[in-house]
């Protein structure tokens, strides 16, 4: 489980927050802070794995708070929550290693799509400290998310529009255990041949295996799934 400690001085939003992060699977809450002498004696006491930090308190700088964590305890992450919308507020906490800014008020969906990305991060880096000694270019690009897109294709070839490619790149991320092209253009809203063309040239560029799976009544159908 990854341990949260949330430091926010607005007990209602506090009070949101610990909700939100009880919803998503694999976080524990372990406690909130509401003031400076609160969050010092609780990050130093609790050590948790990551904090949920604002920037503004009535009697301390988040970024401030911030600067005092990467001194102290280099092995905890911190997700900045703040209302604060200033540039020079988001190239400090960049500049000192956040994992993310999100911005007041907070939407559920992109909190919990931080929370997931995080558990990603946290996992591989929790095996790669147990199973690797090294790392190359490719593990790198994994753990910080750095994956080739359909944006990346400098020309499409005809029939393939850049924007139906991503909705079915989305829906076959979405089905780590594999997908039909019948199943994927029912929910993007096409014919199975549509789909299944856009399925084969994801193929083609490497983003997406395609392996022979036999149904019911033994009739062949690719099954798709998500390179890597």
């Amino acid at each position: 489980m990854i341990r949260v400690l949330i430091i926010e001085d607005d007990r209602r939003i506090a009070e949101i927050n610990r909700r939100f992060v009880e919803k998503v699977n694999g976080y524990e809450m372990v406690g909130i802070a509401t003031n400076a002498e609160e969050a010092r004696e609780l990050t130093e006491v609790l050590q948790p794995d990551v904090l949920l930090l604002d920037v503004y308190f009535p009697d301390m700088n988040g970024l401030s708070f911030l600067k005092w964590v990467r001194e102290h305890f280099s092995n905890i992450d911190i997700i900045m929550i703040t209302a604060a919308r200033e540039v020079d507020a988001l190239r400090q906490a960049l500049h000192r290693g956040v994992f993310d800014y999100i911005i007041k008020p907070i939407m559920f969906d992109r909190f919990v799509e931080t929370l997931n990305r995080y558990k990603e991060y946290y996992d591989k880096m929790q095996q790669w400290v147990k199973e690797k000694e090294w790392i190359d270019q490719e593990d790198v690009d994994e753990l910080i998310g750095r994956e080739l897109t359909v944006r990346d294709q400098p020309v499409l070839p005809k029939g393939i529009h850049p924007l139906t490619l991503e909705k079915v790149l989305a829906v076959v991320k979405q089905c780590p255990e594999g997908i039909t092209a019948e199943e994927v253009g029912r929910q993007i809203g096409t014919s199975r041949t549509t789909a299944r063309r856009y399925l084969e040239y994801l193929v083609s560029i490497g983003q997406v295996t395609a392996d022979i799976a036999y149904g019911s009544v033994g009739r062949p159908e690719r099954i798709y799934r998500r390179k890597g």
